[in-house]
């Protein structure tokens, strides 16, 4: 089967699943307890007015209904309009004015996590019990074991404890000015500028630490298994006994091979951020997607939520596709019809 021919067959799989997630969403938006006419109107909302609001947002309709537009909507991406916190603002717009600083979020909390917690897992697995190798595992058990909200507050009390600048910023400034006054952390204004990009990437690594701690944990953990399953390989053996250079052997075969494993790990990284964002940016102040879901589910924003949960399913649905062909990039012999 050819790469093509089963990238196609991948995404014509990936259809029901998207389906069958939608219809979960829509199912759980509008049978679960979340009345959005009630968080228009208020606790002191006119009966009347109550009534024309549904007629007017189509609540009114049979379930069967609201249900085939809703799909048809989502699939032609038409996200619609907010009900709530933006009334008649569109969701793609919303969900475009917050993005940017999730990604930026995500970019560093990925980064820190495949950067420290591959090279560390590699180094240990490589000096198996060795100083380095205890410090190592012991550090990826810690990491992974730590809650985000749990280390998201910890580092927000000592950062705001703080009486002085660390590392050239003065945080408890920042978290006063963002968590008390309730003013959103901000995209810098130019990243080309090195003085406001200098300033992002302080802001955002507190969170990204913090977000990116339970990933690096396990990937230090399983980087030093599977690193030590390929030094104790046949094929390892075969290869020193043929005189292969001890670079090469590393570099070559020993790493390549033990990143295998690792692929569902890495790819995995979004699903974290999905989930712990949420958190994480509600505790730092980051009007990011984390805490606009956080907002539309609260305040009962049904489009809005809808039309992130859609976001969602088709992240995770790609990321699965993306995860399978790189299994085949770093191991040709994995073949694209399931076999070897």
């Amino acid at each position: 089967m050819s790469r093509w021919r089963y990238l196609g067959r991948r995404l014509l799989l990936s259809i029901p699943i998207l389906i069958f997630g939608m219809t979960i969403t829509f199912v759980s938006l509008r049978m679960g307890p979340i009345d959005p006419v009630g968080a228009i109107l208020g606790p002191t909302g006119d009966p009347q007015a109550y009534q024309q609001i549904r007629n007017q947002l189509g609540l009114n309709k049979p379930l069967w209904a609201q249900y085939i537009d809703y799909m048809i909507n989502m699939a032609t991406f038409n996200l619609g309009k907010s009900w709530v916190l933006q009334p008649d603002v569109s969701a793609y717009s919303i969900i475009l004015d917050y993005a940017p600083r999730t990604i930026w979020l995500g970019f560093w909390s990925v980064l820190i996590a495949v950067f420290v917690g591959i090279p560390l897992g590699f180094y240990a697995g490589l000096n198996p019990n060795s100083w380095s190798d205890y410090v190592a595992s012991f550090g990826g058990i810690v990491w992974r074991a730590m809650p985000n909200f749990w280390l998201a507050v910890i580092f927000m009390s000592v950062l705001s404890l703080s009486e002085q600048v660390l590392f050239g910023f003065d945080w408890q400034n920042w978290l006063v000015h963002t968590t008390v006054t309730g003013v959103p952390f901000q995209d810098p204004s130019n990243l080309t500028n090195p003085h406001d990009l200098l300033a992002a990437i302080k802001k955002i690594a507190p969170a990204a630490i913090v977000l990116g701690s339970a990933s690096m944990g396990n990937e230090m953990r399983i980087g030093r298994t599977a690193v030590l399953e390929t030094v104790n390989s046949n094929f390892i053996e075969t290869a020193r006994a043929k005189g292969v250079p001890p670079r090469s052997l590393v570099w070559k075969h020993i790493f390549r091979n033990a990143l295998i494993p690792l692929v569902p790990i890495i790819t995995s990284e979004a699903f974290l951020l999905i989930g712990g964002s949420v958190l994480v940016e509600s505790v730092f102040g980051i009007s990011g997607i984390g805490q606009l879901f956080f907002d539309a589910i609260t305040h009962g924003d049904l489009p809005l939520v809808g039309a992130l949960m859609f976001i969602f399913i088709l992240l995770v649905v790609i990321i699965n596709i993306v995860q399978d062909i790189l299994y085949t990039l770093i191991d040709p012999r994995v073949g694209y019809d399931g076999g070897a």
